[in-house]
């Protein structure tokens, strides 16, 4: 798996460092112990944790339960990323403790589109 914006693959360090602080926030975020304020973070799921080569920037891809008010949840994770981040330095223990940024999944918005392009090749092969 290579990384989008070089050329460089991604270590495993990288994807083992990603899937430890994807765990640490779900758990965060289930728990409701980062206390957000106008925001139930029991409804959001944490798909993918990318981290930047030197570790020092974790990129979370997040969706609200039903990927309602995706945009406001996501607003409100970048605005209090601080607190989010203050919870998480509890829970695990590294030199430096990634800054986070919040980022909308759209993976399963894709993969919808996919799936329904692959359904309207079927139908017409059918015809």
């Amino acid at each position: 798996m290579r990384s989008k914006k070089s050329s460089r693959p991604v270590t495993q360090r990288q994807l083992r460092v990603g899937e430890m602080i994807k765990q640490a926030l779900g758990i965060i975020f289930v728990r409701d112990e980062a206390k957000l304020p106008n925001l139930d973070t029991n409804n959001i799921t944490v798909t993918e944790v990318r981290m930047s080569p030197d570790l020092k920037t974790a990129k979370a891809f997040v969706l609200p339960l039903g990927g309602k008010n995706a945009t406001e949840v996501i607003d409100n994770l970048k605005e209090f990323s601080y607190m989010v981040r203050k919870v998480l330095s509890k829970k695990i223990t590294m030199k430096f403790l990634p800054k986070l940024l919040f980022v909308k999944d759209e993976s399963f918005d894709y993969a919808e589109k996919i799936e329904n392009l692959i359904k309207q090749t079927n139908e017409q092969e059918k015809i």
